[in-house]
């Protein structure tokens, strides 16, 4: 094993905490968690620690809120997953002083600064690249990935104009809240109002918004529109497209060409007929890192839909996956992506 760390920083590693360990004389790659405590950073935890290719750094408990302890680490990795509020996030890219460690922000800190490449790979060429050569990257948010997926290839192909009054419902399940809303739910005393799905977001101004205007180059806030829900994970985001009311000529066939065209690899993929007799299931993909994308209506009215686990394509599968394209590996090495058994 050779993780490049200090004796201080050597120290301060729990014993057994370094996981994966290196075989043969090919040299692994260190990943540290900032903030593995949390949903986001337990996930990605889970999906590496299977991994023979990568070093797991851990802090000791009581190190883990050390600013010392963790600015040795962000420093000796060579990949820096930042699972934190937005200030801590922001702290702890002003702690990394090594040009060599690559950071993959899942906080909303970082998700429209231009100086981060934003980790959505199959939304073009230029995002995979930018992933692929960049060492800052900011993972994009749950609610954001499918509304980005579904609007920004229509933009661009001129189905739709980036003025048009768009509106986009999600819901996801609890486990987006972190551990305090977790808990809330799995309280066996917790009051009624947690059995009924409950809209969020009233005033219009989410957080997922600034990047969701930003990656579509929308120039009119869409009417958003969350709601969380008594189940653990899974998400589902719906777009109506007013094509009769906008004139979108064969709006159906034209979006359903785009999609096919722009998605079809085992991370993201456009599937059609994929309800379930007439419904579509939120958790269908819950426990994977998949997205799929799928378009419901008419010619009049176009109901566009992706689906995905919020903790999956919405945060770890997705800072994973960005990760294995900065370290030149494939895409989905260590992702979970088998399709649900009512597909297969």
């Amino acid at each position: 094993m050779n993780t490049n760390i200090s004796a201080h920083a050597d120290d301060m590693v729990e014993a057994g905490t370094r996981t994966n360990q290196q075989s043969g004389n090919k040299k692994k790659k260190t990943v540290f968690i900032d903030g593995q405590a949390g949903t986001t950073g337990l996930r990605i935890h889970q999906r590496l620690s299977g991994r023979n290719d990568l070093d797991l750094l851990v802090l000791p408990q009581d190190k883990r809120k050390d600013d010392a302890a963790r600015k040795e680490a962000l420093n000796s990795c060579d990949v820096a997953f930042l699972c934190l509020p937005d200030d801590a996030a922001r702290q702890a890219v002003s702690m990394i002083e090594s040009p060599h460690v690559i950071v993959l922000d899942a906080s909303t800190a970082h998700r429209t600064n231009t100086t981060f490449a934003y980790g959505f790979p199959e939304l073009s060429n230029k995002h995979r690249d930018a992933i692929a050569t960049g060492h800052r990257i900011a993972v994009p948010g749950c609610h954001a990935s499918g509304f980005i997926a579904l609007i920004r290839p229509l933009i661009l192909a001129g189905v739709l104009q980036p003025d048009l009054p768009l509106t986009c419902h999600s819901i996801t399940g609890y486990s987006g809240g972190g551990k305090r809303m977790i808990g809330e739910y799995q309280d066996a005393n917790r009051a009624n109002i947690y059995c009924a799905p409950r809209q969020y977001g009233l005033g219009q101004t989410h957080k997922h918004l600034p990047e969701m205007m930003a990656q579509t180059t929308l120039t009119c806030q869409p009417a958003f529109s969350p709601v969380v829900a008594d189940y653990y994970a899974g998400m589902e985001v719906t777009v109506p497209i007013f094509a009769k009311a906008w004139h979108i000529g064969q709006a159906q066939k034209r979006i359903r060409d785009i999609y096919a065209a722009q998605y079809h690899d085992p991370i993201v993929f456009y599937r059609e007929n994929a309800d379930e007799n007439g419904f579509l299931s939120a958790n269908v993909y819950a426990g994977k890192d998949c997205m799929e994308i799928s378009v419901y209506g008419n010619d009049d009215i176009v109901v566009l839909c992706a689906r995905y686990d919020n903790l999956g394509k919405g945060a770890s599968g997705a800072a994973i996956e960005c990760m294995n394209i900065a370290l030149e590996l494939d895409a989905s090495t260590g992702l979970q992506l088998e399709v649900p058994d009512h597909f297969a």
